[in-house]
């Protein structure tokens, strides 16, 4: 499907309304990473339910000892989650520019 310029424009207008932000992604990820809040955010809500699972079940269950491994786990997986969110933010954008061009090439035709 070969687009217009116009609706190259479009596209991308449409895009940078759509757009995850890179700032809110770290706040969230600074503030509620352990809870899985970026995640939540980008739309990733099954790894962002097993975050949010694993730091609850690390808080009831630390004063068994167990629950220290879940914190630890959850920890480093948000660490690695640092470097991992610009990879995320552009996989998301490359997504909606997706659906945004399949939406513009189907209206415009029609």
């Amino acid at each position: 499907m070969v687009l217009s310029t116009q609706q190259q424009m479009l596209i991308e207008q449409r895009l940078q309304n759509d757009k995850k932000s890179t700032g809110a992604t770290y706040a969230l990820w600074f503030f509620v990473g352990f809870l899985g809040g970026h995640r939540f955010y980008l739309g990733r809500t099954g790894s962002a339910v097993a975050q949010l699972v694993l730091t609850v079940l690390g808080w009831l269950t630390l004063v068994l000892g167990i629950g220290l491994v879940f914190l630890l786990a959850v920890g480093v997986w948000v660490l690695v989650d640092a470097f991992l969110i610009p990879g995320m933010i552009e996989a998301d954008t490359a997504a909606k520019r997706t659906r945004i061009s399949m939406d513009v090439g189907l209206t415009t035709s029609a």
